[in-house]
C-alpha cells in the first residue's frame, strides 16, 4: 500500500512540473500543446527548399531572416493522413535541446495554431499506457481543457536524437 502512495506522489510531482503555459495547435482533428518556452515564433508558410535524401517528414529548409532552418511536417512525422495546405497552415519555430547545452531552431508545419493556455497540474493526466509495443516517450501528458483532450508534446523527444545530426547537416549543406 505504501508503494502505491509513493508512486502516486511521484506521478503528482511530475504533473506539477508540467503545469504552465502551452501553445496549442491542431493536426487534423486532434489538438496538441508545446511549452511556450520552446516556441521562438509563428510564421505563415514560406517557400521550403527541398533537400534530397532526407526522411519524408523533413520537408527541407527555409531562410528566416538570413538563418537556414530545417522544417518538419508534424503530420507526416506522426503518420497522419496528409491534407492540403490551407490559409491556417503555418510554421511554428521551436528551440530544441541538443545534447544538453546546444540548441537548434526547427520549423514545424502545423494545420493551425489555436491559442496559448495556462494549464494547471490538476488538468494534466499522465501519458496513457498503450502496452509495451507503443512508444509514448515524446508525450508529457494529456491535458483536459474545456472538455477537449490535448496531447502535450516533449518536442525534444519528438525530434529524435538520431534526427538532430541529420538536421544539422541539412542546415550546413543549405547554408553553403
Amino acid at each position: 500500500m505504501k508503494q502505491s502512495n509513493d508512486t502516486s506522489s511521484a506521478s503528482t510531482n511530475k504533473l506539477e512540473h508540467l503545469a504552465g503555459k502551452y501553445l496549442t495547435f491542431v493536426l487534423g482533428k486532434e489538438s496538441y500543446g508545446i511549452p511556450v518556452l520552446k516556441i521562438r515564433e509563428i510564421i505563415s508558410m514560406l517557400h521550403i527548399t527541398p533537400v534530397p535524401q532526407m526522411p519524408d517528414y523533413v520537408k527541407g529548409v527555409i531562410n528566416l531572416r538570413g538563418k537556414v532552418i530545417p522544417v518538419i511536417d508534424l503530420r507526416v512525422k506522426f503518420c497522419l493522413t496528409n491534407t492540403e495546405l490551407t490559409d491556417n497552415t503555418c510554421i511554428v519555430v521551436v528551440q530544441i535541446s541538443q545534447g544538453g547545452t546546444e540548441s537548434k531552431q526547427i520549423g514545424l508545419i502545423v494545420d493551425a495554431v489555436e491559442e496559448v493556455v495556462n494549464i494547471a497540474h490538476g488538468d494534466i493526466e499522465p501519458s496513457p499506457d498503450f502496452g509495451g509495443t507503443v512508444e509514448v516517450h515524446y508525450i508529457f501528458g494529456m491535458a483536459k481543457i474545456k472538455n477537449v483532450v490535448k496531447t502535450l508534446l516533449d518536442i525534444d523527444q519528438v525530434i529524435e536524437a538520431d534526427t538532430i545530426p541529420r538536421l544539422g547537416q541539412l542546415a550546413g549543406v543549405a547554408g553553403e
